[in-house]
């Protein structure tokens, strides 16, 4: 395999979007759009990235981390301007082929980069262009084919005449060149156009007048060029990615029976025959397995979801769920939980932190966090583990089959053994031997007489 490399345009200044990051930043699907490029490289094998940055960069050098070199454009003077930029990065590696890309275009996919490269190297291109058909070309540089059909230019929307502006065969920002053409050409491209700015098509026409070849690799991906200057296109680009994930997870066997309020990320994966409800939306590397039943009103957080569980008006974060367990409504489960097979937890339940074990049951209004419980246990209502001495966090280990009583508080670091019983309305601080009955509480005492003496409610006389 040849050795590529990619550069991603990232320094424009976006202004449209009224906002205080980068354009780039901005997010489809709880993504950003630059994630989506680097994706999209990285499932084409390109390992060598350079993010051209400017407006607002050192934000994108800190979010980029490690995933690309890095570029400045201080100066705004054209896409063939920000390319100029990487030129140490291009010396440095040595790439044979370098990708162009936009870093507001996140629609690119791998099969559109790999199927460019396979005829950009078979046809010995020192240039292919990756264009789109589509319908609306407003906006879009346009390309401009000879009575041969090869390709004579490319024509931005400003410079275009009227019969060019009627062409809908568009650049879509994307390019492959030879590493060493493009940068010969880079040396020759002029501001000579009415925005006074470098332009990279410029390169095509230099390249051609010297001999060289320029292509166009015609993508089936109609949004290949689709970006994002302000926040009403960016809705669109949001609700176009929705509609193309529900639908790929309905072909898929997933129930979606009405897709409002419903949103899931680009990288979540669902098993057949899973129900989603509306108000349902699930982010990030989440998977969710078969036959489950998700919603209505639940979120769903970079987790992990078994076979047949079961979801209502849950938020769910960073834990893990095993099969048919049963949460809701009004359930918030907190990071670094693991939920045993068949557990379930009731109405306005907090999980924090913890390891539950399979078929324990946490009755309603009880808080479990930092703590160690084996199956079979049963919560009663208005449970606490009080986990929190006001400097440190203490854990509570429970063991298997405990019966936890109604209003119990468990205070950390305390252990209950199997089989053990807390009598409602105590309060547990020393640990609990297996099999005994704890009871921790005040001996009841009743006064005679002492409300008729006392008078304490309103109107008694």
């Amino acid at each position: 395999m040849s050795n590529n490399a990619a550069i991603i345009l990232a320094a424009g200044e976006g202004k449209r979007m009224k906002s205080n990051k980068p354009k780039v930043l901005a997010e489809v699907l709880f993504q950003p759009m630059l994630d989506w490029i680097l994706d999209a490289t990285a499932a084409s094998d390109i390992e060598q990235r350079c993010l051209i940055v400017g407006h607002f960069g050192e934000q994108l050098v800190d979010y980029a981390g490690d995933r690309c070199a890095i570029a400045w454009q201080t100066e705004r003077l054209g896409t063939g301007h920000a390319v100029m930029q990487a030129e140490g990065f291009l010396n440095e590696a040595k790439p044979d082929h370098v990708l162009i890309l936009n870093g507001d275009a996140p629609f690119m996919d791998a099969d559109t980069i790999l199927g460019a490269l396979a005829e950009h190297e078979a046809k010995g291109n020192a240039v292919t262009v990756i264009a789109a058909d589509i319908p609306n070309p407003t906006g879009y540089g346009r390309i401009v084919r000879t009575a041969e059909g090869e390709l004579e230019r490319i024509v931005e929307q400003k410079d275009a005449n009227e019969a060019e502006k009627a062409i809908t065969e568009v650049n879509s920002g994307a390019m492959w060149f030879r590493t060493a053409d493009l940068l010969w050409a880079l040396t020759k491209i002029t501001p000579n156009n009415a925005a006074k700015e470098y332009y990279l098509t410029d390169t095509i026409s230099v390249l051609q007048q010297a001999g060289q070849r320029a292509g166009v690799f015609v993508t089936a991906n109609a949004q290949i060029g689709m970006s994002a200057n302000d926040r009403i296109q960016l809705l669109e680009l949001n609700e176009l990615a929705r509609k193309q994930v529900l639908l790929k997870h309905l072909a898929n066997g997933v129930d979606i029976p009405v897709l409002d309020g419903i949103i899931i990320g680009k990288d979540v994966e669902i098993g057949n025959e899973t129900q989603i409800l509306p108000n349902t939306i699930l982010k990030g590397k989440t998977k969710i397995g078969s036959n489950c039943v998700l919603g209505p009103n639940t979120l769903i957080i970079d987790s992990t979801i078994g076979d047949g569980a079961k979801l209502n008006n849950v938020m769910f974060e960073q834990s893990v769920a095993e099969a048919r367990v049963d949460l809701g409504p009004f359930n918030h489960v907190r990071p670094n939980c693991h939920l045993g097979e068949g557990m379930h937890a009731g109405n306005y339940t907090e999980l924090k932190n913890s390891n539950i074990g399979a078929g324990t049951k946490v009755s309603h209004l009880t808080y479990v966090g930092d703590s160690d419980v084996g199956s079979d246990c049963n919560f009663g209502c208005g449970c606490l583990t009080v986990n929190y001495d006001g400097k440190n966090k203490h854990r509570t280990t429970i063991g298997d089959h405990a019966f936890i009583g109604c209003n119990t508080n468990l205070v950390a670091p305390v252990t209950v053994g199997d089989y053990a019983f807390t009598a409602a309305g105590t309060t547990v601080t020393e640990d609990v031997p297996a099999n005994a009955l704890a009871i921790g509480r005040a001996k009841q005492t009743n006064k005679e007489e002492w409300v008729l003496k006392k008078k304490p409610y309103k109107n008694m006389k």
